[in-house]
């Protein structure tokens, strides 16, 4: 389809759809309203009623046609918006199904890391734990040794 014939297509349905939007108005029935008692009208202005209801029925039967097509194209319209909401809506629910595994994947990697905390500070606190006891012996060994030193330089009597 050549860009010509596609401009045209995409005119005549912007101006389909925009006759479909008008037909559903107050203005359309007040226009529809109005044209009824016109054609009753010309009755006044001597036309026949057998040739007044056949334009009458001419035109509300092509009427009716045009209704139901531009019916049939909103249901056309509609039924493909929806067909994109549809894929829109699986989108967002595959990318839902991928954050929950990023954020069961974080979630797993956080208690890993709090496991990882506390095994390093018990760690830790043993490790204090053994150093404070080493300082420990090796004052006493201190307070051994300087008792043996006192004892030594002490007169022998």
């Amino acid at each position: 389809m050549g860009k010509t014939t596609k401009a045209g297509f995409n005119q005549i349905e912007k101006i389909s759809l925009s006759v479909t939007n008008w037909v559903g108005t107050p203005v359309s029935i007040l226009a529809h309203s109005l044209f009824f008692i016109g054609i009753f009208g010309l009755n006044f202005l001597g036309l026949s009623l057998d040739k007044i209801l056949l334009v009458l029925t001419t035109a509300v039967s092509l009427e009716a046609i045009y209704l139901a097509i531009f019916i049939q194209m909103t249901v056309n319209k509609t039924r493909a918006d929806l067909q994109g909401v549809e894929d829109d809506i699986e989108d967002i629910q595959e990318d839902v199904k991928g954050l929950e595994t990023d954020v069961e994947e974080i979630s797993e990697d956080i208690d890993q890391i709090q496991v990882e905390e506390k095994s390093e500070e018990e760690n830790a606190e043993e490790a204090l734990d053994n150093i404070e006891s080493q300082l420990q012996k090796v004052m006493e060994s201190l307070d051994h040794l300087k008792q043996q030193v006192h004892q030594h330089n002490q007169p022998h009597e």
